[in-house]
């Protein structure tokens, strides 16, 4: 990891999976910043810069996708790595959302805590797009 380390938004509505994933990337070293809903996950995310996104697409409020195209639109988010992470597997969210910018797009069925730290960290390492 680099000298400061890395500031992650967790953006999830689901209390027990948010829960999990804030205890394992702060065990992992990140410092972790977590927003329930697509309007707090933006406001936090354009305050704290975070290196990387994890960000769920059904949420109340705002949904994630309407949160990564405003993100998007803001010139302190428009390189921020985002990882959409969802229930639903339909190709037409998944093209959507890597239109919108995501960098990358998990089935929540699909994978365990450790592929995801693992995702996040190798995006962290790529250079090249979304780097801040």
């Amino acid at each position: 990891m680099a000298d400061q380390p890395y500031k992650i938004l967790i953006v999830e509505d689901e209390g027990p999976l948010r829960e999990v994933l804030e205890e394992r990337f702060d065990n992992e070293g990140f410092k972790v910043f977590i927003a329930k809903d697509g309007a707090e996950g933006l406001m936090t995310a354009l305050k704290e810069e975070p290196d990387i996104i994890l960000l769920d697409i059904i949420m109340p409020q705002v949904d994630g996708l309407t949160m990564l195209k405003q993100l998007r639109a803001n010139d302190k988010g428009a390189r921020t790595r985002v990882i959409v992470l969802t229930n639903v597997n339909d190709s037409k969210e998944v093209h959507e959302a890597l239109l919108a910018g995501a960098t990358d797009f998990l089935v929540k069925s699909d994978w365990a805590i450790s592929d995801l730290v693992d995702s996040v960290k190798h995006q962290l390492q790529e250079p090249g797009n979304y780097t801040a």
